[in-house]
């Protein structure tokens, strides 16, 4: 089997699998049900369900992430659904007239100090882009913030997710796990508090480990500030709680401000609490998908065992009709040869009977008189002259119907053979005389093949 616009030639197993997809999924088209299989390795599981899968809607779950500069591609995302949580704690109002004095006293300078930092920034990034726009390392992005994070902050906090945002995405929802993403801020003041005081906390570092996926990085990086861009967070500490909804992931909640660990815990439980239930719906679905598989995976399994199992008795069939073919055709070449060969004997005798001399009379003085014996009991006679070669004996044997086609003649008394076969390189064989042979004569015909 070939395409017909490329040549190429496809295995039996491909052939098998190509037939058995075309009739599992009703496509008539044979060259649609070869491009599918193609896209798919042939695996002709994955491609039967992911046909299905585009009949009803549903989305593909087997295809494995497409990879961008070896980066998997992020699943698809809800920023923004109409459920979405979001919290947004404020710093306490200061207390006591020290707290208040000191808030007035340097709340001018902290307003300038903010004002010329954002205009500084504000005129570099005019001058020369962002380097932040350009993720080029996010794996190396994320090494470099946790070991940064341990060396000024402490190795107190939950586990860091050691791989990229996108990884973490897809990882969570390959598991069906909650993942929370924290955006760390270097310059905002409450940054330091909430990194010792919150995420050091061992009630919420024990929550974070046995709950969900921890991913974090540092907005200065390029892989934090696309992420912070994609989230458009408004103020730091930021928080959000990502989730499988509707077989998009979806976040669910976003926390914003310098909130305590209690706090925190008791949010995210809840949060979580509310959005189980789509994780459940998810795990059901995959779990029906799973059965569904591995059912199509035994009956095809059981359909290509099947196959197999008929092409076998096909083949067996087909040699043992081989068989009798070549046994018919070697028959009927042995026979033709057979025909041909008595065609060619009867040709030979007809030649050789126009080669004995004529019979002698009984009154010629070197008559020799012969009898033959034939074998089944019935004998010829036939008179040569003396000095005629033997030859013309074994022609006259030859040439009659009675006698077998192969023998030899022999004398009774003493009993020898006669050199009667003529060669067809060496000489004539002797004469009657030459072979001691008197005038009348008893010879016996021998048949070589009894």
């Amino acid at each position: 089997m070939a395409e017909e616009n490329g040549d190429v030639d496809l295995s039996q197993d491909q052939t098998e699998k190509l037939l058995h997809f075309q009739d599992l999924t009703g496509i008539e088209d044979i060259d649609r049900c070869r491009e599918i299989l193609q896209q798919h390795n042939w695996d002709i599981e994955i491609a039967v369900q992911d046909t299905f899968n585009k009949r009803e809607g549903a989305p593909n779950v087997f295809s494995q992430p497409e990879a961008v500069n070896n980066e998997p591609r992020e699943p698809s995302m809800n920023f923004q659904p109409t459920d979405q949580r979001v919290f947004t704690v404020s710093r306490p109002p200061p207390q006591g007239i020290f707290q208040w004095l000191y808030h007035v006293v340097f709340f001018p300078f902290r307003l300038v100090y903010t004002s010329l930092l954002d205009l500084i920034r504000f005129t570099v990034r005019l001058i020369r882009p962002d380097p932040r726009r350009n993720v080029t390392d996010p794996i190396g992005d994320i090494t470099r913030f946790i070991a940064n994070y341990d060396e000024m902050l402490g190795t107190p906090h939950p586990t860091f997710y050691q791989g990229s945002y996108s990884q973490a995405l897809n990882d969570a929802k390959r598991e069906l796990r909650f993942l929370c993403v924290y955006l760390h801020g270097d310059d905002h003041q409450d940054t330091t508090d909430f990194c010792r005081n919150t995420l050091g906390n061992q009630e919420v570092i024990n929550f974070m480990n046995t709950r969900l996926l921890f991913w974090a990085c540092n907005t200065n990086s390029p892989e934090g500030f696309r992420v912070s861009r994609a989230l458009k967070e408004n103020t730091y500490p930021f928080l959000a709680l990502i989730v499988l909804r509707q077989n998009r992931m979806t976040v669910v909640a976003r926390i914003e401000g310098p909130i305590g660990p209690l706090e925190l815990i008791e949010k995210l439980d809840r949060i979580m609490q509310d959005n189980e239930a789509s994780l459940i719906a998810a795990r059901a679905d995959r779990e029906e998908r799973n059965f569904t598989q591995t059912l199509r995976r035994e009956q095809d399994a059981a359909y290509l065992e099947s196959l197999r199992a008929d092409q076998e008795k096909e083949r067996k069939k087909k040699e043992e009709l081989d068989k009798i073919n070549q046994e018919k055709e070697r028959l009927e070449d042995e026979e033709n040869k057979r025909i041909q060969m008595i065609q060619e004997r009867e040709k030979m005798k007809e030649e050789l009977k126009n080669e004995i001399p004529e019979e002698p009379t009984a009154d010629e003085p070197d008559v020799v008189r012969i009898v033959l014996k034939l074998p089944h009991g019935s004998r010829i006679e036939r008179k040569f002259l003396k000095n005629q070669s033997l030859k013309y004996l074994y022609y006259f044997a030859f040439c009659h119907e009675d006698c077998p086609d192969d023998f030899h003649i022999v004398t009774n008394f003493p009993r020898r053979t006669l050199p009667c076969e003529p060669s067809a390189q060496g000489p004539d064989p002797p004469s009657f005389v030459e072979a001691g042979l008197g005038k009348n004569e008893m010879l016996f015909v021998q048949d070589n093949e009894a």
